[in-house]
């Protein structure tokens, strides 16, 4: 629980830090006043001056941010802004975030999204490379991939297994694939289930991969003639499922797989988000839309199935897809005309442009601060429906 707590701090911290670091660059590189670079959020534990921006070492060790000077006069999320004009120095007027053209500012807000942007590309760089440019994906629908050479594969996956059962004495853990029941290749649910059927009270060989391990695993089990009710004949529930198999095999595909995929995936996840949402207005229920979504509770709970896994390649590309799969998707969801978010303080600068008027600094300031708190509202719901799939799952048999 340490271990796995440390690692989402981690991966959380390089994430927002990156984002940060863009802001910081830019604004550094145009001559903007920066006042503060902050590691994790106050109250703050140590921090040092360095020229004249302040870098903090805060208590909450999660992200980061940087305060840029006169950044909250031109809508940085506060309710309360100040109707008199800004008393600043002369001599840094000039230097303010608000004081600067326009485009300046709409660089300083897209860096973030930038460096997210980048930092996913170059995780799945390495990702790639390690994996021979070959990876796999789940399917639920019939999605084509671009850029890359595509085949689809079914597998049989178990994904319960009843106490005192066959398969729970052979040693099947949860989640488990199916490859072969007397050597005979499993490819559907139904290829399992008839061959089990036929040799009830007989003993056969079953091989499954262990897909929290990736081990192969093979067991001598004897399906029960009259198991109990509702369990089958060795104990076992299972589905069927259609995977992706993506191979960047080309001189070409291996160049540009480091952009191509985090782009495949973030189209082939909109697909998916699309699917919930048609299924939950069939169902008249927000239940499979809220399936799907995970907040940093079910972050930190697929970081914790990774770092269980034992083989140790497979356990650094798992960290290395979820990386990247955070930061494209950190990048894109900022770059949103929500309010409070980056896109959001860029769509009130997209307005001045186009106006030449810029907008209201109250309310400006009053729309971040609202949609900071719908944003907070939201991570509240998601989080507690992370932790009821958490405790469901602990206690479920």
């Amino acid at each position: 629980m340490i271990l796995t707590i440390l690692v989402f701090l981690v991966i959380l911290s390089i994430l927002v830090l990156i984002h940060e670091l863009g802001h910081f660059l830019v604004a550094k590189r145009l001559g903007i006043k920066v006042e503060e670079f902050g590691f994790g959020f106050p109250p703050r534990a140590f921090s040092f001056k360095k020229g004249e921006t302040m870098y903090s070492i805060n208590w909450l060790p999660i992200g980061g941010f940087v305060k840029l000077y006169g950044e909250d006069e031109a809508g940085g999320g506060k309710i309360q802004v100040k109707s008199e004009k800004l008393k600043v120095k002369s001599s840094d007027l000039g230097r303010a975030f608000f004081a600067r053209p326009v485009g300046q500012r709409a660089l300083v807000i897209i860096a973030g999204v930038v460096m997210n942007t980048l930092l996913a590309i170059m995780v799945f760089y390495v990702f790639l490379i390690i994996s021979g440019f070959k990876t796999e994906l789940p399917l639920i629908s019939d999605h084509k991939f671009f850029g890359v050479n595509q085949s689809n594969v079914k597998d049989v996956v178990i994904n319960a297994v009843a106490k005192g059962s066959p398969a729970e004495k052979a040693g099947i853990k949860i989640p488990a694939k199916v490859v072969s029941v007397n050597d005979m290749e499993i490819k559907t649910a139904k290829d399992f289930i008839d061959i089990v059927n036929a040799k009830k009270g007989e003993p056969i060989g079953i091989v499954w991969k262990d897909l929290k391990t990736n081990k192969m695993e093979r067991a001598i089990m004897v399906p029960r003639i009259s198991p109990p009710k509702n369990e089958g004949a060795l104990g076992v529930s299972l589905f069927s499922l259609e995977s992706a198999v993506l191979n960047y095999q080309t001189s070409a595909q291996k160049i540009f797989s480091g952009i191509v995929h985090p782009a495949n995936l973030l189209i082939y996840n909109f697909e998916a988000i699309g699917t919930l949402v048609k299924v939950s207005i069939e169902r008249n229920s927000i239940e499979p839309v809220s399936q799907g979504v995970a907040g940093p509770v079910g972050i930190a709970s697929i970081t914790s199935t990774i770092l269980q896994i034992q083989n140790v390649k497979e356990k650094v590309l798992q960290l290395l897809n979820l990386i990247g799969i955070l930061s494209i998707s950190l990048a894109f969801f900022n770059i949103l005309p929500i309010p409070a978010l980056d896109g959001g303080r860029l769509f009130f600068v997209l307005i001045e442009a186009v106006t030449g008027r810029r907008v209201n600094q109250r309310f400006e300031a009053m729309a971040h601060t609202v949609g900071m708190a719908v944003l907070m509202g939201l991570v509240l719901l998601i989080t507690l429906q992370d932790l009821q799939k958490l405790f469901s799952g602990f206690f479920s048999p």
